[in-house]
């Protein structure tokens, strides 16, 4: 989201030539901006990350603008939100129903909006996507109606990490082996097959969802005895045994990824292709494991002895959030000799940015009907210095489980959620002095300067929503300060 900030853009892309890269984009799915150990956690064990991390930019304040998969995807696809799309929360199939729930197009990413893969393939390159797609189980969803030459993975959200059935060349197979390897071993076969060709392949990882295990055992050896430090540890009730166990779990599944980042990065170096490839590596959102007393993304759950009582809408046990760890990802990006190694930029880059970026460097021409709500990333990448953006914004309307309508708006400074179904469930935190989100100062007595920031957060949000047409907008009652 464009800043009002005072921030530096120095460079003229119309002044800067560069070669069409091939471009190798890996996602993850639910990975933590903490999950990194370029991040400064020494707990979680990600040499190759952090290789990748040394030899280009790091882009800590990057975020995805909802916090769940299906509506994530969707706005990394299309640069639009998800409810722009009719995709607010993640495509859920109801096995009692047997209906799909989550949009109003009736199950999945409709065809009409164009993707940055569709241009990428109208300017030449050839696209293949890999691991998961949670955009649509029809055919009329399928990866190939949105640009994607080949497909290889599963279009439901949801694949067991190991022994996993996977769509090949159309047709269903049982695969043998950890799923975070048979993956990987499809892209290095894709880049083996693709080395001549002028190549876009998206490696979707299903790791580090939950459920983590089984992992491979070299992948768990170090955690098996490590001291695992929690975050929050003294949050009143938590179930530190649980706390633990998972975190363990869940480190393993990354160290799982690093070790097949490993091997991708491997290859493309012994292929010869590593100096015109663009590798990024980032994660649909973020998560949480004992951070502020629950785990897991924006449809979060209290991870506690003894549960809060529930309310109409919020389920007993369950902890709907827009928590920084939930909305943040780890976001790495290297072209060598043309990215400057071991850089880092503090712009606040959101999923929504990878359209306009990623099409520019390939050089190709966004539809003039086109709806695009990201920037150009590519003066950043050339320049650490150049901040783009220092704000982010990002929405969040929960279908299953709890319901809730939150927009939420930050100048990384304060940060204001709206529950516009829940009364009395809006948050406020000051980051500055409360990084880690502990305290809700909005069920305080605020001073006049806070005050001040909530009623500007909220008239920017309210903005936003009318700019983007956002549904909710029109279920609101008259705005009344609270």
């Amino acid at each position: 989201m464009q800043s009002n900030a005072n921030v530096k853009k120095s460079i003229n892309l119309q002044d800067v030539n560069l070669p069409q890269p091939n471009i190798l984009f890996i996602y993850t799915d639910d990975q933590a901006p903490w999950a990194l150990g370029h991040s400064g956690n020494k707990q979680a064990i990600t040499p190759h990350l952090d290789k990748l991390a040394s030899e280009g930019l790091y882009l800590p304040n990057a975020y995805a603008t909802t916090p769940v998969c299906s509506p994530s995807r969707a706005g990394l696809l299309t640069s639009q939100y998800g409810y722009e799309l009719g995709i607010d929360d993640w495509i859920n199939i109801n096995p009692k129903a047997k209906t799909l729930t989550g949009h109003q197009f009736g199950l999945g990413l409709d065809s009409q909006y164009e993707t940055w893969p569709e241009v990428l393939q109208n300017t030449g390159y050839h696209t293949g996507i890999i691991g998961k797609w949670h955009l649509g189980k029809e055919d009329k969803f399928h990866p190939t109606q949105h640009g994607y030459d080949e497909f290889t993975g599963f279009r439901e959200g949801g694949a067991a990490s190991a022994n996993p059935l996977l769509e090949v060349k159309g047709v269903e197979t049982k695969h043998k082996g950890l799923t975070v390897d048979v993956l990987t071993d499809y892209a290095v076969e894709f880049l083996k097959r693709n080395q001549d060709n002028k190549f876009a392949l998206s490696l979707h990882l299903r790791a580090p969802h939950y459920r983590f295990l089984p992992v491979a055992p070299e992948d768990a050896a170090p955690f098996a005895d490590m001291d695992i430090q929690l975050p929050h540890p003294d949050y009143p009730g938590l179930n530190t045994k649980r706390a633990t166990q998972l975190m363990r779990e869940y480190l393993s599944s990354v160290k799982g990824i690093d070790r097949n980042m490993g091997r991708l990065l491997a290859e493309l170096k012994h292929l010869g292709l590593a100096d015109n490839t663009l590798v990024v590596f980032t994660s649909d959102h973020g998560y949480n494991i004992a951070h502020n007393g629950m785990w897991h993304k924006g449809n979060g759950f209290w991870l506690l002895n003894e549960n809060p009582a529930g309310t109409d809408n919020i389920p007993t046990g369950q902890r709907p959030n827009m928590y920084d760890n939930s909305i943040k990802v780890p976001t790495l990006v290297r072209w060598p000799n043309v990215i400057k190694a071991n850089s880092v930029n503090l712009s606040t880059m959101s999923n929504l940015d990878w359209f306009p970026t990623l099409v520019s460097l390939a050089k190709g021409k966004i539809s003039k009907d086109n709806i695009i709500r990201g920037q150009n990333f590519v003066p950043a990448f050339l320049d650490e210095n150049v901040i783009l953006s220092t704000d982010y914004y990002a929405t969040y309307t929960t279908l299953h489980q709890s319901l809730t309508q939150m927009r939420m708006y930050s100048d990384g400074k304060h940060k204001l959620i709206r529950d516009f179904k829940n009364t009395g469930r809006d948050e406020f935190y000051d980051l500055v002095n409360d990084p880690q989100e502990t305290t809700n100062l909005i069920k305080q007595t605020l001073s006049a300067k806070h005050r001040h920031v909530i009623a500007n957060f909220d008239r920017i949000i309210r903005q936003k929503m009318q700019n983007t047409h956002d549904p909710v907008l029109s279920e609101l009652k008259p705005h009344t300060e609270q």
